[in-house]
């Protein structure tokens, strides 16, 4: 059987000892093939825990919508067996929290890494404001997309459509396990630190980095390891 791009599949010897699978959501102008996606995956294996990376590329970039990926997600979900952990980075961060109020049944705990809780907030847009009046009369924008390294346009939709879709009011119980870099020049800690001072269920973990939390990798490792019960 051929395995669908985006899925790093365990061996079939141990298929009867997989735990509750992870979804990995990447960010914005990323893809499933991510620096952190492909270093979670790698551990995640060793303790047969399947990790797969849905692509919100598809079916084309310019077309993205938060309404679209909400679907996409709730169909990966459906596919992985109804039942998954969520783990979102940055935009893929947002994503998870909408995700885990829309198909609360379906979603064990998250993972978030940097999310962009503000997402529909006023003022928190991805472009100055004379850009956004630029990109609002010609429909669409080009955005430096870093998965292909080059410019690719996206519709003025997904802003209108990203108003619909509030992380930061967005109610969840799931127990939830945030990573927020103090140096963060995209996603301000302070939001998140409000997000998750709200809600009984986060756990905040600041720490002393930029927006990609390269440096942290290991250390957000131990306490994801810890907060999915991996090392019983």
């Amino acid at each position: 059987m051929q395995v669908p791009s985006g899925v790093h599949q365990l061996p079939v010897s141990d298929a009867g000892r997989m735990r509750t699978p992870v979804l990995y959501l990447h960010g914005f102008a990323s893809s499933p093939e991510s620096t952190k996606a492909r270093y979670f995956a790698e551990r995640l294996a060793a303790h047969r825990v399947t990790l797969t990376t849905p692509d919100f590329n598809q079916p084309d970039f310019r077309t993205l919508t938060m309404s679209r990926m909400l679907s996409q997600l709730g169909d990966r979900i459906d596919e992985v067996g109804g039942r998954a952990v969520l783990m979102g980075s940055s935009l893929g961060g947002a994503l998870a929290i909408l995700g885990a109020a829309q198909y609360a049944g379906a979603v064990d705990r998250l993972v978030l890494l940097a999310p962009a809780v503000m997402l529909a907030k006023p003022g928190h847009s991805l472009l100055p404001p004379e850009r956004m009046a630029e990109w609002k009369h010609r429909g669409a924008l080009p955005f430096f997309h870093y998965a292909w390294n080059e410019e690719r346009l996206l519709d003025y939709a997904f802003y209108e459509d990203s108003l619909r879709h509030d992380p930061f009011d967005a109610q969840f119980a799931q127990p939830t396990l945030i990573f927020q870099g103090l140096r963060d020049t995209v996603v301000y800690p302070q939001p998140v630190e409000a997000f998750a001072a709200a809600r009984p269920n986060v756990t905040l973990s600041l720490l002393d980095d930029d927006h990609q939390l390269a440096a942290s990798l290991p250390r957000m490792w131990e306490s994801v390891e810890e907060f999915l019960g991996l090392l019983d």
